[in-house]
């Protein structure tokens, strides 16, 4: 399948949400956003920097704004995306297809146009030292195999495994999350490798 037809694809598959995405495509269609697809949903960009995304889930549905950190949000719809793995994202959900405001959204899209064609984009923090957890660091240090390719990864890659395992507030939660970043790093892959494809 090409682009378009991938993209078609989406918006035409039958699920509870698919009148809302519909109605978030004609509107994202009224600017001038570039309609792509990226990561298996339908991206929005502009001079081929990526602006928002339209996705549905199994409760809600929304817009992802890549940039939204910089939006002004006078409706407080706005979301961080992802406990804070995400500093620049932001997700605006919508639980019913009727809970659209149109005028709201395109007011959003043309906002979310301007902040891309000045260059606003959050900077990450270059050369913060990682905090490496504590279970993370025993692990490694049980089993050489397993450091050597964490430390072949990039500092970001590196980093994001120490974040996944420190955000978890119970011990149980950070003992599953440090299984699956063990798994990952055996195959040598980052902890979001699976998403950066496409």
């Amino acid at each position: 399948m090409n682009t378009q037809e991938k993209i078609e694809a989406y918006f035409a598959k039958e699920q509870p949400f698919k009148e809302g995405i519909g109605r978030l495509r004609e509107l994202a269609r009224k600017t001038q956003f570039v309609e792509t697809y990226k990561w298996g949903i339908p991206v929005y960009t502009i001079d081929n920097k990526n602006v928002l995304g339209i996705l549905a889930f199994k409760h809600h549905f929304g817009i992802w704004f890549y940039n939204g950190v910089f939006l002004k949000d006078p409706k407080k719809v706005l979301e961080n995306a992802q406990e804070g793995k995400t500093k620049a994202m932001r997700h605006w959900k919508f639980n019913t297809n009727e809970g659209i405001d149109e005028a709201a959204v395109l007011s959003y899209f043309q906002e979310a146009i301007s902040n891309q064609k000045k260059g606003l984009t959050l900077v990450p923090e270059k050369n913060k030292p990682i905090l490496m957890p504590p279970l993370l660091k025993k692990a490694l240090g049980e089993n050489p195999a397993i450091k050597r390719k964490y430390e072949s990864l990039t500092p970001y890659k590196q980093r994001e495994y120490c974040e996944y395992i420190s955000q978890a507030k119970q011990e149980k939660t950070k003992l599953s999350r440090l299984e699956k970043c063990t798994s990952l790093l055996e195959k040598g892959l980052g902890l979001h490798d699976k998403y950066r494809k496409g």
